[in-house]
């Protein structure tokens, strides 16, 4: 029989990024200063998270977290399981910008089109 979690309320479950053991620039960090790490994969989302626009978070997305009130779930032994609620979610990683479906760009283009009224204007104090 496999165990799952299924998260309640606004809430959902992130299993967490491994910390880095290294910087950027290839410093080789100890144990004891470790740099805590706050992202996460989304592995589950509750009913509630799922069926409310308000929340942009959906399954697999990449998220930023702040683990003050991420609670560990103890269904792995490696423990990188977290029930974390939506508030602490604070950013969403994106592959690119969010198109606005109301945005129209061939009506964008012509929106300056009846500018030519100012293009005798001179601002040059003359």
């Amino acid at each position: 029989m496999n165990e799952f979690v299924e998260p309640l309320g606004p809430r959902i479950l992130i299993r967490k990024d491994e910390g880095r053991q290294q910087t950027k620039g290839g410093i080789v960090l100890p144990d004891k200063a470790e740099i805590p790490t706050i992202t996460g994969r989304v592995v589950e989302v509750s009913a509630e998270v799922e069926n409310d626009d308000e929340f942009p978070v959906r399954k697999y997305d990449k998220v930023l977290f702040h683990p003050k009130n991420a609670i560990p779930v103890d269904l792995e032994s490696d423990n990188v399981l977290f029930v974390v609620p939506m508030d602490d979610v604070v950013a969403v990683f994106r592959r690119s910008p969010r198109r606005d479906e109301n945005f129209d760009e061939d009506e964008q283009e012509g929106e300056f089109d009846d500018l030519g009224e100012f293009s005798d204007y001179d601002d040059s104090g003359e």
